[in-house]
């Protein structure tokens, strides 16, 4: 298995609220979520019991039943699965939960029992399908699964040099044009495989960029067909996969109906919700006055969506019907591209941001003209300060919006960044970082 944060976060729960709560690992499918709740399993009690609700038999499937006696219940389960259980020792996992609801409502009792832990694991959690008839339990220590970040991508393909690159970022100088253009390869190597489990394991192993690629289209698949099973008329689908194209150009907000093809239904809504709550996309709100709170400004009608992998965005952007084509994929790596590729920076920036535990903001503005805007792509706070920060895959050159946006706010920011691909440098207040950078920047928030 490979080096994942939320394996840390289990053991944080494990050492600290074992006795009072479930752990829920929630996140998109394939994120790594069910390879991470056995790997701790395997290495932390000294039994442990899976329960897989999306392909149990039916045998155990009926020794849930009826929870009321947990004797007896206990009981019934290691008989079935033929694993004993020791109280205080051993762990149950609940795997894909909310595909078993009246068991996700029983963790209250499971929990205040005592004898064993409990992991559960879910996907579209939220959905209301799965959660309208039962009590959802407060008894649940919510970790959050994200697909790899850029550390855990290191970690993977053996490239110890984050710790390095921490210490270059606090150095705070330029790191020269080599080793910069290097360094920055590297970081569009993790832009093309992305940070799904499979398709790291692919490029670890050798595979080519069409095999990865082949990969990823297959998670793309299954998120479709979950998205299906979800909604018949295939809207929900189509906001997902018009997620890149709307980015692409360059518009001030995701538009449904722009997706859909049709007006936009309280229907359409109702479905969009369920798009955000299969983790699958991230959404980024525009945020009225910066000056003031980003969240209690938020206009939650005016948003932008990401997807929640870079890999997958990739592929989405350059993928044909039957074939990728890998000498795409040699230009990227190379940044050789003809496209204008901001869009891909920022969707790679809001995956960091979200993993460390950041919400997304944006923020646009008319010009004195009234009819075009500026804008910046993301904002974060940090105590009662604001950093915003722009975007930019190679012209570093034309910074007007954060430009204006640092004199309107002036008091508000505690410091302002720009992000490319360029060396480290600053123009006036606003602090040139190459990409890599981004996530020391936000550890020191």
């Amino acid at each position: 298995m490979f080096k994942r944060k939320a394996y840390d976060l289990l053991t944080e729960w494990k050492e600290k609220y074992s006795n009072k709560y479930a752990a829920m690992l929630e996140g998109a499918r394939r994120v790594g979520k069910t390879t991470i709740a056995e790997e701790f399993a395997k290495n932390n009690y000294r039994t442990y019991i899976k329960v897989d609700f999306a392909n149990v038999k039916e045998e155990l499937l009926k020794v849930f039943d009826d929870i009321a006696s947990l004797d007896l219940f206990f009981l019934r389960l290691q008989t079935t699965t033929g694993v004993s259980l020791y109280p205080g020792e051993s762990v149950i996992i609940f795997d894909e939960i909310q595909r078993a609801p009246h068991v996700r409502q029983a963790i209250k009792y499971l929990v205040a029992d005592g004898r064993y832990s409990y992991i559960e694991t879910g996907s579209l959690i939220s959905i209301k399908q799965n959660v309208s008839n039962i009590v959802i339990p407060s008894e649940e220590h919510f970790i959050n699964v994200y697909p790899m970040d850029y550390e855990e991508f290191m970690w993977a393909t053996g490239n110890d040099t984050f710790n390095a690159l921490r210490e270059l970022y606090r150095q705070n100088v330029a790191i020269g044009e080599g080793v910069n253009r290097k360094l920055m390869k590297d970081f569009r190597i993790y832009m093309a495989v992305g940070g799904m489990p499979q398709a790291v394991e692919a490029y670890v192993n050798g595979s080519n960029f069409e095999e990865i690629d082949k990969v990823k289209r297959g998670i793309i698949k299954l998120y479709e067909e979950d998205f299906y099973k979800i909604d018949k008329s295939g809207r929900l689908s189509k906001m997902y996969s018009s997620i890149p194209n709307q980015l692409s150009q360059n518009k001030k907000r995701f538009i449904i109906s722009n997706a859909t093809g049709k007006r936009t239904t309280d229907k359409d809504r109702e479905i969009f919700s369920e798009l955000l709550d299969s983790k699958t996309v991230l959404i980024s709100y525009n945020t009225q006055d910066p000056s003031i709170s980003l969240n209690a400004t938020a206009d939650l009608d005016s948003y932008k969506l990401y997807l929640s992998d870079i890999g997958l965005f990739t592929t989405m952007i350059f993928n044909s019907v039957d074939k990728i084509d890998t000498k795409i994929y040699s230009k990227l790596l190379s940044d050789k591209l003809d496209a204008n590729l901001g869009y891909m920076y920022e969707n790679v920036t809001a995956q960091i941001i979200t993993a460390n535990g950041n919400k997304l903001f944006y923020h646009t503005w008319k010009k004195n003209n009234g009819t075009n805007h500026y804008e910046v792509d993301f904002i974060v706070a940090s105590n009662a300060k604001i950093i915003p920060i722009e975007i930019k895959s190679s012209n570093v050159n034309t910074h007007k919006s954060i430009d204006v946006f640092n004199k309107k706010y002036s008091k508000k920011i505690l410091k302002s960044y720009l992000f490319s691909q360029k060396d480290v440098g600053h123009r006036e207040q606003l602090l040139f970082k190459p990409m890599y950078m981004l996530p020391f920047v936000l550890e020191e928030l």
